[in-house]
């Protein structure tokens, strides 16, 4: 049987299990943390990561332990409505805790688990030819047909084919989820100075919000919830309420690539999610986005078909498609979150805008079919 080694275990190393597994893969996933999960608050699962998640037989599990939340549109830093979305079936998604999304992931695979596993030398190999090898924790190594970085922004696997050129946006992260039953099913961006606040149900009980501000790269806060609750302290009172109820909040500086990769292959090793494509968090895309190229991959590199052949589809169906998901949250973050002057004008602009206008603008992103499926 063909094997494939995916590195790392988060929701896109997860669902590339899954979808190899189906696609006649014996898979073994090397995870450098001590167990496996996801670390995170919360996100919502657009209409086109349930497709994906569809074909791997995770959409019940992902619809069970979250909760439908509708886009309601976009707001000022104060509160008042610059652009209100119509409600339609479009709006739809799915909030939940990224744990929950990766145990729901992860519960439809029947890959080798292997926890504590730091990758610390990746051979590609030769698609056709020589085979692949990782080597995990110095000692340990293994052959493989194929293999899946799957590792995140600060891909090891990344760097062996294309070095990792990383740049700092100019941006920080809080993110959290609290007990909450007053916010309703409503999904709002707020938008401030160079800033953005978001809130979801992610249960009937439960709340995930974010906090997207300019800082510094690699500032230290002695009090991350008191830094957050002042920062937001003048905002809408929403806002102000998720935020002073908040008991413990996580921050992350938001990185990217400084240019694109050329490609997302070489040798007989496949890059996915922010491995492949990190993109700013503006467009909510980054796991739903991994769990296409996961389903993708699966679909379109099958064990004992050529293997080159399928590495040029997966690059074809991927790549295009990722790139136009990273500038999109490029120039939504230059429009929204990253404008500084020049807001008032921006302000302007989205309340003459119609709504069904920027309803189906807004959507086009969710329309994304996988390529097949297991079962033809």
């Amino acid at each position: 049987m063909d094997e494939a080694i995916v590195v790392g275990g988060g929701i896109g190393g997860m669902a590339a299990a899954a979808a190899l597994g189906r696609a006649g893969w014996r898979v073994r996933v090397l995870e450098s943390a001590p167990e496996f999960r996801e670390v995170g608050a919360g996100l919502a699962v657009t209409a086109n990561g349930l497709r994906a998640a569809q074909v791997i037989g995770a959409a019940d599990g992902i619809r069970d332990k979250g909760y439908v939340v509708r886009a309601a549109g976009t707001r000022r830093w104060d509160g008042e409505w610059l652009l209100k979305a119509p409600d339609a079936d479009g709006t739809r998604m799915t909030g939940i805790h990224r744990q929950r999304l990766h145990e729901a992931v992860a519960g439809v695979q029947e890959a080798e688990l292997v926890t504590g596993a730091r990758v610390t030398a990746v051979e590609p190999g030769t698609p056709g030819g020589e085979r692949a090898r990782v080597t995990w924790n110095e000692k340990h190594s293994a052959r493989a047909d194929l293999v899946v970085g799957a590792d995140g922004i600060r891909s090891f696997t990344r760097n062996v084919l294309f070095g990792n050129a990383l740049k700092y946006t100019g941006f920080s992260c809080w993110r959290a989820a609290t007990a909450d039953d007053v916010l309703d099913d409503r999904f709002a961006m707020t938008w401030g100075r160079r800033a953005e606040f978001g809130a979801l149900r992610i249960s009937a009980d439960e709340v995930y919000w974010y906090g997207y501000v300019a800082m510094p790269s690699g500032q230290v806060i002695a009090d991350e919830v008191r830094a957050v609750r002042e920062y937001f302290a003048g905002w809408a009172p929403d806002v102000r309420r998720l935020t002073e109820t908040t008991g413990e909040v996580i921050r992350h500086d938001v990185w990217v690539l400084g240019r694109p990769l050329p490609r997302y292959t070489g040798g007989r090793v496949v890059l996915l999610g922010d491995a492949a494509h990190p993109m700013l968090p503006t467009l909510g895309q980054g796991a739903n986005s991994a769990m296409e190229d996961a389903v993708s991959l699966g679909l379109l590199v099958r064990a004992g078909d050529h293997l080159p052949t399928g590495l040029a589809k997966y690059e074809k169906a991927r790549y295009r498609r990722t790139q136009k998901l990273v500038n999109r949250s490029a120039w939504m973050a230059r429009t929204g979150a990253h404008l500084g002057r020049g807001q008032w004008l921006r302000n302007a602009l989205l309340k003459r805008t119609p709504p069904r206008a920027a309803l189906r603008n807004g959507t086009r992103i969710f329309e994304w079919t996988p390529p097949g499926s297991f079962g033809a």
